[in-house]
């Protein structure tokens, strides 16, 4: 294990929110995407299922894409600044099926702050476990969604959002027996 178990769902929940606006297909257009989204993603709290929420997690989706490529510095203003707004203030949960994890905003916050929040303390945890380079894009010339490398041998290259890697192979596979 890399990182703690809620970290590690934490980072794949911001890897899965930044694709949801993979390669200009928009995958959060209504609340009730959203709705379909928090489910998947099994994230609690209180909402208001508003334009003014879905906005919200729309500029969140867009500052950790960002920071999704960012240098190790312009990441840590990011984090540091998105867990001022949120004003967090780490604490240890237990709820639902989850045994005891951190969460830095309360139930009752705003969903954008609430989710902010995570991803920052996840990603805090890979900015000082120095794995950044963990954080890519996938290696597909035609795909511009993030992946995130938890494999041992840092071999992953390629999203879960559509079959990259099967195109890739094959393209490979075709390439060789077209020299041969």
């Amino acid at each position: 294990m890399l990182f703690a178990p809620d970290t590690e769902i934490a980072l794949r929940s911001v890897v899965n929110l930044i694709n949801t606006a993979a390669n200009g297909d928009e995958q959060l257009a209504t609340t009730q995407d959203l709705d379909r989204f928090l489910a998947a993603e099994q994230f609690a709290g209180s909402r208001t299922r508003d334009a003014a929420e879905l906005a919200g997690v729309h500029r969140l989706r867009g500052e950790l894409a960002d920071l999704w490529l960012a240098d190790e510095s312009a990441a840590v203003d990011t984090l540091n600044r998105l867990l001022r707004e949120a004003q967090a203030l780490p604490q240890l949960v237990k709820h639902d099926q989850w045994d005891w994890h951190l969460h830095a905003a309360t139930q009752e916050a705003p969903l954008a702050d609430r989710m902010s929040t995570e991803a920052a303390m996840a990603l805090v945890d890979v900015i000082r476990s120095k794995e950044m380079d963990r954080m890519l894009v996938c290696a597909a010339e035609d795909c511009d969604a993030v992946v995130l490398d938890l494999s041992r041998n840092r071999s992953k290259r390629y999203c879960d959002t559509g079959n990259c890697a099967n195109r890739a192979h094959v393209a490979a596979y075709r390439a060789r027996k077209a020299a041969t």
